[in-house]
């Protein structure tokens, strides 16, 4: 089983995130707006040890927000506005966490794809993102990450599903987006 260091499970959970804002955000184009559950597996989450509540503090002093966990797998809840789901291409968070930068951007009918590059001190390499909607609220994607992350080698697969749940976001706040700002 893996070592889980404090930076190793922040460069995880960021990688996630990362993954996600842009692999299915990305999917904006096909995606009803709205209140979405996204969930994400991979062997890694499943080996993932369980974190005392000393370490959960660790993590939130950190400035890491855990997201729920069952299964082997990361639950989140993320709003799609009506801009976010009208734009062709992924919306860019304001803040690119990691250094990685999303490149060859392609999608035809309801299939997506793209390259995540991540060129950082904390975290180098090049993530591939695949994924195909089911309508408008559903979809599926699967992610595959090779690298180093804080000088260990990393590569990691994961799988992911998301629904729409409703056009209410209630107090879901949208991800904020550098087109937000404009």
């Amino acid at each position: 089983m893996p070592a889980f260091s404090p930076k190793r499970l922040v460069s995880l959970i960021s990688l996630t995130a990362i993954i996600f804002t842009f692999g299915n955000v990305h999917a904006a184009g096909k995606m009803k707006p709205g209140l979405w559950e996204m969930r994400m597996q991979s062997d890694e989450m499943k080996n993932m040890p369980q974190l005392s509540p000393e370490q959960l503090e660790q993590m939130k002093k950190m400035g890491v927000k855990m997201p729920m966990m069952q299964d082997g797998a990361m639950a989140v809840q993320i709003c799609v506005t009506k801009e976010m789901a009208e734009q062709e291409q992924p919306p860019l968070t304001q803040k690119q966490p990691s250094g990685c930068k999303p490149q060859n951007l392609k999608q035809s009918g309801n299939n997506y794809s793209m390259e995540l590059l991540c060129d950082s001190a904390e975290l180098k390499g090049l993530g591939v993102v695949k994924g195909s909607y089911n309508g408008s609220d559903s979809l599926r994607s699967s992610y595959d990450f090779k690298g180093v992350a804080h000088g260990q080698p990393m590569s990691q697969h994961m799988e992911s599903t998301g629904k729409w749940l409703k056009s209410d976001c209630g107090d879901v706040k949208p991800i904020s987006t550098s087109e937000s700002k404009k």
